[in-house]
């Protein structure tokens, strides 16, 4: 008999993997979130993924609770007699109630920096760019009802270049997964898996990002501010500032120069607009040097002379461990 798989998600990633595996074998059933609910939600990079599976003839679920608790949710998965299932682009945890009506397992992709069990939680790869790692590894694995807890399937390992951001990491992370389920994919249909426990170390967990959280703060260094501009430009929201009281989000920027050269701009305060270019590009003097504006968007008009001031900034919001990263022994509430 052959396996009926599903496929869990409501990101453009999630049409992905559905291609991905469709060039293999046929995904019976997509189970997706409502726009309503992905709204609410503040889902980034959300598509509506049942528009995209009418529009090719495969049969789909939409919820509306992202949690997957409703009884009724559960009760139709169940009597959709799935055997295999695949996560990409939903980031809530499944119940046991779901995972148990699989016959072979539901399977996942998890990343970090440092491989799991360090950086199970939310929003991996941006906190890796932020933290200015030099790699990302990205684990398939069955889920169970923890938190990034599940057994390991897979891994396959990525380098994180310079001019990496949080698009290119996503292409890179579907990549990943793409080919952690091809070179597994005919054991998983034949559930004939070997699974492997996570490392032996003590569990780390990121915490929760929210859009607010994209903030510039222009007492941080330079190579910093350039990290979080990387790591929450699309297909997420942004790095932001505010001049003169006005929002202005930064979507590409990149170290112009150093302190070694200063160009006259030395007794300039952080965040302050010391040039603005016929382009319309500007630099803003940060903490160790220059940061040039690529990209930007709002209601501000950058001028010389300008501060960046911040509003409602929550500086320190996140904690670090001893090594300097946000990744805490004490998982997400």
């Amino acid at each position: 008999m052959t396996a009926r798989i599903a496929v869990f998600g409501c990101k453009s990633t999630t049409t992905f993997l559905i291609e991905a595996i469709q060039a293999r074998v046929p995904v019976d059933r997509v189970i997706t979130l409502s726009p309503a609910s992905a709204e609410r939600a503040q889902v980034a990079d959300y598509l509506d993924c049942a528009a995209y599976c009418a529009d090719r003839g495969i049969d789909h679920h939409v919820v509306d609770d992202y949690t997957l608790k409703d009884p009724a949710d559960q009760e139709l998965i169940r009597g959709f007699d799935l055997d295999l299932g695949f996560v990409m682009g939903w980031q809530r945890l499944i119940p046991a109630a779901v995972l148990d009506t699989f016959g072979i397992g539901v399977f996942g992709m998890h990343g970090s920096a440092d491989d799991l069990p360090i950086g199970r939680g939310r929003s991996p790869m941006n906190w890796a760019l932020i933290e200015q790692r030099p790699h990302f590894f990205t684990n398939l694995f069955r889920y169970d009802p923890g938190v990034d807890s599940g057994d390991v399937l897979d891994t396959l390992g990525f380098s994180i270049q310079p001019a990496d951001t949080a698009e290119t990491m996503h292409y890179k992370n579907s990549l990943a997964m793409k080919t952690l389920i091809y070179r597994n994919l005919d054991a998983l249909l034949a559930g004939d898996v070997t699974l492997h426990k996570q490392r032996d170390a003590k569990p780390t967990y990121y915490p929760k990002r929210s859009p607010a959280d994209s903030q510039i703060d222009f007492e941080q260094d330079l190579a910093s501010i350039e990290a979080l501009v990387r790591a929450v430009a699309h297909p997420f929201n942004g790095a932001f500032t505010f001049v003169d009281g006005k929002r202005l989000t930064i979507w590409r920027a990149a170290t112009f120069e150093t302190d070694l050269v200063p160009f006259g701009f030395e007794d300039q305060p952080w965040g302050t607009i010391v040039e603005v270019f016929q382009t319309g590009k500007f630099l803003i003097k940060c903490r160790g040097g220059l940061l040039l504006v690529h990209e930007y968007e709002g209601d501000a008009t950058p001028a010389v002379g300008q501060r960046c001031v911040p509003v409602g900034l929550e500086q320190g919001k996140f904690e670090r461990n001893a090594d300097g990263y946000h990744d805490l022994p004490a998982p997400p509430g």
